[in-house]
């Protein structure tokens, strides 16, 4: 019982990097109680000797108000170190109360469980509706899920989510300004939209994207969640670079429609994350626009851009079909209107988007059972 009030006692305090409390960000490790003897290693990479200091008085006080007269002592230590281990005359008496993996893959976000990208080798294919529906699919059974909108020059997530016009709120972290996602249907959004006006132009070179990228991921207090679903821009360029460099991304689904064009633009974007360099799995590829079908003869299936292109792709990927989703009225209507199909319980198209949530999170599940984490790309010159 002690060591679960030391652990509410730590809760209370905010880990400098991710604004999220200590526990949450994986930063508290080995908890030891020995009488009146306190300690426990704290993960302090990348933090000033002053916020240090601060970390090591509030860790005192918080568990002196739960364990009064307990003698603290905080460890600091590296998370290298700590993954290194006990030196071995220690290894007999080292105990461990709370030890969760040290994720030494340079992920800036430890709460954050996976990490999915969405892309596609061109724009118009539908790739923001898809990443929408299925964040909040992923949402509907039970997760808890994030969506950061990587399409700098074309934000869609505000006004797919009914939220333009609404501006980030604050948070100071130890004198810092850090923003807070806006939440909308349960899920939590970050998007340049929120920044600047509907019809303003975005017009940003390589190093302000990718200035926007590290704000996105290091400057938001992103809250404890199992998906994270980043719908980067179509193509090949500095966004999706920024993102392998900045976080351990779990995998990608690539979204694409049958057509050719389309086909040959999503295997370039495709090859780009299956690089030797780069090395990010390919959980799967979501067919878009498979087929049309009207409301008053929903047993027809019209084929307006072909077939077989999902297929053709999942095949160079070595991956699998994870759905095909037809054209229907109700996914545009949803766009547009803020209100997503799969939230509606009448839609034709809420069944398409809850079985892709469910591929999505088998593929995950088999992807963390059989590898670790993703290494961030480290670029050399």
């Amino acid at each position: 019982m002690i060591e679960n009030k030391i652990l509410e006692a730590l809760k209370k305090i905010l880990d400098p990097l991710t604004g999220v409390d200590l526990i949450t960000a994986k930063k508290v490790h080995n908890i030891e109680v020995n009488g009146d003897n306190v300690s426990f290693d704290l993960i302090v990479n990348d933090l000033e000797p002053m916020i240090k200091g601060e970390l090591n008085m509030k860790a005192i006080e918080e568990i002196q108000k739960v364990f009064p007269g307990a003698n603290v002592n905080v460890n600091m230590v590296t998370k290298e170190s700590l993954a290194r281990g006990p030196k071995k005359e220690e290894k007999e008496e080292y105990k461990t109360f709370v030890q969760p993996l040290i994720d030494l893959s340079g992920n800036p976000l430890p709460q954050v469980k996976n990490v999915i990208a969405i892309a596609s080798g061109k724009g118009g294919v539908g790739k923001s509706t898809v990443a929408i529906n299925l964040a909040l699919a992923l949402k509907e059974m039970g997760y808890k899920v994030g969506i950061l909108d990587g399409d700098m020059y074309g934000p869609s997530i505000p006004t797919m989510l009914n939220l333009v016009g609404e501006r980030p709120g604050l948070k100071k972290v130890y004198g810092i300004d850090k923003l807070l996602p806006i939440e909308a249907y349960g899920i939590h959004a970050m998007s340049i939209g929120f920044f600047v006006n509907p019809e303003q132009a975005v017009v940003l070179r390589g190093p302000k994207l990718d200035g926007v990228m590290k704000q996105f991921v290091k400057d938001v207090v992103w809250p404890d969640l199992d998906f994270m679903l980043i719908d980067l821009p179509p193509g090949t360029g500095d966004v999706q670079l920024s993102l392998v460099q900045l976080l351990s991304v779990t995998g990608v689904v690539m979204v694409t429609t049958p057509q050719q064009v389309a086909l040959d633009d999503a295997v370039k974007a495709m090859n780009m994350f299956m690089m030797n360099n780069v090395e990010v799995p390919i959980l799967g590829v979501v067919e878009n626009m498979s087929w049309f079908s009207c409301a008053e003869a929903p047993e027809k299936k019209f084929y307006l851009f072909g077939k077989g292109g999902g297929k053709v792709l999942a095949d160079k990927g070595g991956t699998e079909v994870l759905a095909q989703i037809p054209i229907i009225e109700s996914i545009r209507e949803g766009g547009d209107s803020g209100k997503p199909g799969v939230l509606l319980e009448d839609s034709p198209v809420r069944q398409y988007y809850l079985e892709l949530a469910a591929a999505v999170d088998k593929q995950t599940q088999l992807r963390n059972e059989v590898s670790g984490p993703t290494k961030v790309v480290k670029i050399t010159t």
